[in-house]
């Protein structure tokens, strides 16, 4: 049996233990490790389908298993990070008991996610681009925005709570609608029909440099904006 066609699982696997070590920081309070955690397991899930298309390794049970490894690294695990931000506003709240139950607003995020990665699994559709925001990129909008708004949460915690739930709402809403957007495979190095994407790129670095984590929020925001664009050209 050759281990050649395992390897792609294997990356897989580093994906979803990542996820799993994003989770236990963000239920720790560790938001900068639960961010950078997600974005090893963003790197992790580039490489697995870089690797099996490398090898020729493809399979059913890898497909199956990126979609588990994604619900946990792109899904939970950003869901714990807004849960956490949510628990400690969320007591100042004067709705009496009723504000414990505020924090499990944040699991909107992996339910959404993992109904997106479902509709992924069966769309024929989504082969050269995609329907809706990708988990991948609805995650690191959120680790990165929850880790940078954190200073926040005691400086008018029910203002805090009323934006993130909204924000939790349309972003999720994002990851099953029907909007397209696009991929950011380069077939060409060519400017000329990759403009879009060069772009996002160069605008990506830029708010990265400027802002920090914050500026990953800001670039995924801004792919957002691109797509639309390009889908009313």
């Amino acid at each position: 049996m050759s281990i050649r066609r395992h390897i792609p699982n294997i990356v897989t696997s580093f994906n979803l233990v990542s996820g799993c070590t994003a989770c236990v920081m963000a239920l720790n309070g560790n938001l900068l490790s639960a961010v950078i955690w997600i974005i090893i397991a963003a790197t992790f899930d580039f490489f697995d389908g870089f690797v099996a298309r490398f090898l020729k390794a493809y399979s059913p049970i890898g497909k199956e298993l990126d979609s588990l490894a994604d619900v946990i690294s792109f899904g939970v695990a950003p869901g714990m990070m807004v849960f956490h931000l949510l628990r400690e506003a969320s007591p100042a709240l004067p709705l009496g008991s009723v504000h414990a139950f505020i924090p499990y607003l944040a699991f909107i995020i992996p339910a959404l996610s993992a109904i997106r990665l479902a509709k992924f699994n069966v769309d024929e559709r989504q082969t050269e681009s995609f329907i809706g925001l990708t988990v991948t990129a609805h995650a690191l909008f959120w680790s990165s925005m929850a880790y940078s708004i954190q200073p926040l949460v005691h400086h008018n915690e029910s203002l805090f709570v009323i934006v993130v739930i909204i924000s939790i709402i349309l972003t999720s809403l994002l990851l099953v609608s029907e909007i397209p957007m696009f991929s950011l495979k380069i077939k060409t190095l060519a400017w000329k029909g990759n403009e879009i994407r060069y772009i996002l790129v160069i605008c990506s670095l830029l708010f990265i440099v400027f802002f920090g984590f914050l500026g990953i929020s800001g670039a995924i925001f801004l792919y957002v904006l691109l797509s639309i664009f390009n889908t009313k050209r």
